[in-house]
């Protein structure tokens, strides 16, 4: 795998991919008051990785969250102030692949309709033509909502029936930058999905069965963690049936903080990493480790890649896999 080149030259362009999150405060401007939705409670560190970026974004802006949510615990008719913007978590959920998701935004748009809404960065993904257009059409009839798409299809795909569509990137480059070790064991880490958005990395198969370890996000969840978050889970739920008096978002957002620096963990073993993962991707970048990125099952990856990252093409080595990744730059060392 190629070698990072100066990262003195490379922060540059991570800090300009950092910068490009400034266009959210065309629609949540500094000081605004805003409730936050959708905190995601489970054991994706990429999710985890953007609600920190999120809450970044929120502190260096001096945004007053005023609430914050999980879909778990948030009640559908809860009172917010009309001033109050409500801002929803960005990510890859939005389609039919997690409908649970899609339908809380959905049903949120429609009882909230003199709100502004603010949907963070996501990927727009539906498997079925009409489940798009419908779902599409139901948030463009909402007077004042906000969407920030992460790629050009996604953009594409909503400006047809929403007004105010914008790119941006993901939330979690404001986390940029995290320091990490300096390199010198050589190891390589295949991080690659083994859920519904996996693809096959056949075409990287030599360098996925060359690195010295292959693991996955849930990997770094034992039995004692999988239970934890089961806990936090039902709490959650406990606490929409108790109107939210429950300390629970403290507890969890303490949690997720280890878990993501478990993450960081892993990755500061190893000089090299390769990746199906976006957010595997992105971590790489946000500690300066080289990697090389595959595509997800349906060219998430690829779509990112091109909107974004190719700015870093010079310091990381990126290849693709699957149909979907053809696009993806590449460079032997």
């Amino acid at each position: 795998m190629q070698a990072f080149l100066d990262l003195n030259k490379d922060s540059r362009w991570m800090e300009a991919i950092k910068s490009k999150l400034d266009i959210v405060g065309e629609s949540v401007p500094p000081g605004a008051h805003i409730v936050y939705l959708d905190y995601p409670v489970h054991g994706n560190i990429g999710d985890l990785l953007i609600m920190k970026g999120t809450e970044a974004y929120f502190k260096a802006k001096g945004i007053r969250v005023r609430k914050r949510f999980s879909y778990l615990n948030f009640r559908m008719g809860t009172r917010i102030p009309s001033s109050w913007i409500i801002v929803c978590h960005g990510g890859g959920n939005f389609g039919d692949l997690y409908p649970y998701y899609q339908k809380f935004r959905e049903t949120l748009v429609q009882r909230y309709p003199r709100h502004r809404i603010v949907i963070l960065p996501q990927t727009i993904y539906f498997r079925d033509p009409e489940e798009q257009r419908r779902s599409l059409k139901l948030f463009g009839r909402h007077a004042d909502l906000h969407l920030y798409v992460r790629d050009e299809g996604s953009y594409r795909a909503a400006k047809s029936e929403i007004a105010n569509v914008t790119l941006a990137p993901d939330m979690a480059h404001e986390l940029y930058p995290l320091k990490a070790a300096p390199p010198g064991s050589g190891k390589r880490l295949a991080l690659v999905r083994t859920d519904g958005e996996g693809n096959s990395w056949d075409l990287e198969r030599s360098l996925v069965l060359s690195c010295d370890t292959r693991t996955d996000w849930p990997d770094l969840f034992g039995a004692w963690d999988r239970l934890l978050l089961g806990i936090v889970v039902r709490a959650h739920s406990l606490d929409r049936r108790c109107y939210n008096l429950l300390p629970i978002r403290r507890l969890w957002y303490f949690l997720s903080d280890l878990y993501v620096r478990r993450a960081v963990r892993l990755f500061d073993s190893y000089d090299h990493i390769l990746t199906s993962r976006l957010h595997g991707h992105i971590l790489s970048c946000l500690m300066g480790k080289p990697n090389r990125l595959m595509d997800n099952s349906y060219g998430k990856n690829s779509s990112y890649y091109r909107q974004w990252i190719y700015r870093l093409e010079e310091a990381c080595d990126v290849g693709n896999s699957g149909n979907h990744a053809g696009d993806l730059h590449s460079q032997s060392s």
